[in-house]
């Protein structure tokens, strides 16, 4: 982010009050067009820590200038959320935005068992959107750096038609040989995952339409924040790579099922996955049904979940126990093999495994 002038930012204007007239005016909401783009980045400074050692250069210049870890790789990625696409304005609040634009980036570098260390932002916005929304949206990137102790090294801001859009690179650093990824999994290996899978599915589900069934309203609340409010397993991603107790990782960010297809076709090899062992949260089997689908197919195809799914070596499944520091429940739901055939195991037989949630078909 480009800042030559400083400031605050924070103008307060008028009082709304019109003093020629005893009647009162409402109060002009202020919105991000109406503030330049030096004011806006000043405004999202202000919501952040002062800046680390290791960074040289931060916000403020034409790039952020880093001193690298010592003896470490440095681990990469961007992801980008966008109105109408990842989120929905009408139901996601501000800072829940802010929250899945870091935290689902986060969640990447758990997966390679990255320690994260900077972000950069970059920001789409429409000029009418409230800038309180935007200080919002800010507050929530805000917290979940402040948690996992991630530091904002600069971005960018420009003007959009619309819609919203928030484009987040991250980066994190490993050791080289502590790297997970999708392909080292092979055949006879044990698939895990942690947490619980299907909430965030239900969760939007629920979002979008009304609860239609008092067994729902008990459960809700849970799912939808499990959708609002994702949270990446950054610290077991970290014990995983640590201790090396996974060949191989991925996170849940389009399903489980797209997660075991992309890591049995990276690692060459099958998997079969043990429908009752699947960690199915207790709200969104309810939900789902409630709603007449069938909980298995649903949760294993529904995104937005965010846990890791992992491979573990038979051999070194005692590694796990170092791993369940992390305090997030793991469990065994398949195995990878040799025949290249990917099948959920039901009492009534094998099934194809479900299609994961796809952009592009």
């Amino acid at each position: 982010m480009r800042n030559e002038a400083g400031g605050s930012g924070l103008e307060t204007g008028g009082s709304g009050l019109n003093t020629g007239d005893s009647n009162l005016e409402a109060p002009k909401t202020a919105m991000v067009g109406d503030r330049t783009e030096r004011e806006l980045i000043a405004r999202i400074r202000a919501r952040l820590p002062p800046a680390p050692p290791w960074m040289l250069v931060g916000v403020g210049d034409d790039a952020a200038v880093i001193e690298p870890a010592r003896n470490r790789a440095e681990v990469l990625s961007v992801d980008a959320l966008v109105e109408g696409v990842h989120f929905d304005r009408a139901f996601t609040a501000p800072e829940a935005i802010g929250h899945r634009a870091l935290a689902v980036n986060l969640s990447d570098l758990a997966a390679m068992g990255a320690a994260p260390r900077l972000a950069l932002l970059s920001f789409a916005l429409p000029s009418s959107l409230p800038l309180d929304d935007f200080d919002r949206i800010v507050s929530g990137i805000a917290a979940v750096a402040a948690h996992h102790d991630v530091h904002v090294a600069g971005g960018n801001l420009t003007r959009s038609p619309g819609p919203l859009v928030i484009d987040v690179t991250v980066a994190g650093s490993v050791k080289p040989r502590q790297a997970l990824t999708r392909g080292g999994a092979r055949a006879n290996d044990e698939i895990y995952v942690s947490g619980a899978i299907g909430a965030a599915a239900a969760g939007l589900q629920m979002l979008g339409g009304a609860v239609s069934s008092v067994s729902s309203v008990v459960k809700s609340d849970s799912c939808i924040n499990r959708y609002l409010y994702p949270q990446p397993r950054v610290r077991l991603g970290l014990l995983l790579s640590r201790n090396r107790a996974a060949s191989a990782c991925m996170d849940l960010s389009d399903g489980l099922a797209d997660a075991v297809r992309q890591v049995a076709e990276a690692s060459d090899v099958g998997a079969i996955i043990d429908a009752a062992a699947l960690p199915i949260d207790a709200g969104a089997r309810c939900w789902f049904d409630a709603h007449g689908d069938d909980a298995i197919d649903a949760a294993i195809a529904g995104g937005d979940d965010y846990e890791l799914l992992f491979a573990v070596r038979p051999r070194l499944r005692n590694r796990l126990k170092a791993a369940r520091a992390s305090g997030i429940a793991m469990t065994r739901i398949g195995v990878f093999t040799a025949d290249r055939a990917l099948l959920v195991r039901r009492p009534g037989g094998d099934t194809p495994l479900p299609q994961g949630y796809s952009h592009f078909r």
